[in-house]
C-alpha cells in the first residue's frame, strides 16, 4: 500500500508548544506597532518573531516499540559521558552509574522528553548560576530541576534540566506520582540548555560523544 504524499500546511509550518505563544504574540505586536514607523525595524522584527516561533517548535516524535529502551529527553549533541551518582538531592544513593549529558543549542528543539516509561518518584528544583551549560560544573552550579523516575521494571533513574548561559527559565510539566510514558513531554527550557541522564544501575551507553540526539527516538541504552 502506498502513502501519498502531504502537501497541507501542516507538513511544512512545525507545529508550536503553547509556551511559545505568548512570546510570538509580544513580537507580532511590537512588529505591527514598529512597523508603522520604520519598514527596516518591522522587517528585523519579524524575522526575530519568525525565529522565536522555530524556539518553540514542537513536532512529533515516535519512540522505539521495543520494551525497555532508554531514549534521549533532549535533542542536541552528546557532550559528556561518564559515571557519576546520582544527585543527592534525589536520594538515589552514592554509587555512579553511567550519565549521558545532552547539550542543546538555541537551534535545537527544546521540548525535553521522558527517557523510558515509569513513575516520577521525585522532583527536585535547584536555583543557580548560568554558566555555559556545555561545562562538566554546570551540572553542580546552574539552575536546574532533577527527576528520579522509576521505571516499569522496577529499575531507578534520574534526569536533570540544566539553565544554560543563556537560558533563564526552565518548564516542568509534570509533578511527583504521575505516570509518565516513553517520549512524554516533561518540560522545556528556554534559549539554549542541558539535560543529563543518569542510566540505571547496570545499564550500558549506546551512543557517543558528539553523537547526534533526537528527543523521544534516539536509544542511548536499554534495561
Amino acid at each position: 500500500m502506498t502513502t501519498k504524499p502531504d502537501f497541507s500546511f501542516k507538513a511544512y509550518i512545525p507545529k508550536m508548544h503553547p509556551e511559545g505563544v505568548k512570546f510570538v504574540l509580544i513580537g507580532a505586536g511590537l512588529t505591527v506597532i514598529f512597523a508603522m514607523f520604520s519598514h527596516l525595524f518591522g522587517f528585523l522584527l519579524a524575522v526575530l518573531t519568525g525565529c522565536v516561533y522555530l524556539f518553540f517548535r514542537d513536532p512529533e516524535r515516535i519512540p522505539p516499540e521495543k520494551e525497555g529502551s532508554i531514549v534521549s529527553p533532549a535533542d542536541g549533541i552528546v557532550c559528556l559521558i561518564d559515571k557519576k551518582a546520582p544527585p543527592e538531592e534525589l536520594d538515589m544513593g552514592n554509587t555512579p552509574v553511567n550519565r549521558v549529558c545532552v547539550f542543546m543549542s538555541v537551534l535545537n528543539v527544546h521540548v525535553n522528553r521522558t527517557p523510558i516509561k515509569g513513575k516520577i518518584i521525585k522532583t527536585y528544583y535547584h536555583p543557580g548560576k548560568f554558566l555555559n551549560a556545555s561545562l562538566d560544573k554546570a551540572s553542580e552550579d546552574n539552575e536546574r530541576s532533577l527527576y528520579a523516575l522509576e521505571t516499569a521494571k522496577g529499575n531507578k533513574m534520574a534526569f536533570v534540566q540544566i539553565a544554560g548561559l543563556v537560558a533563564r527559565r526552565i518548564v516542568s510539566f509534570v509533578k511527583e506520582g504521575q505516570d509518565m510514558e516513553t517520549g512524554e513531554r516533561f518540560g522545556l527550557i528556554r534559549f539554549g540548555s542541558r539535560v543529563d541522564v543518569y542510566l540505571p544501575k547496570g545499564v550500558e551507553v549506546k551512543v557517543s560523544l558528539g553523537q547526534t540526539m533526537i528527543a523521544g527516538e534516539t536509544i542511548i541504552g536499554e534495561e
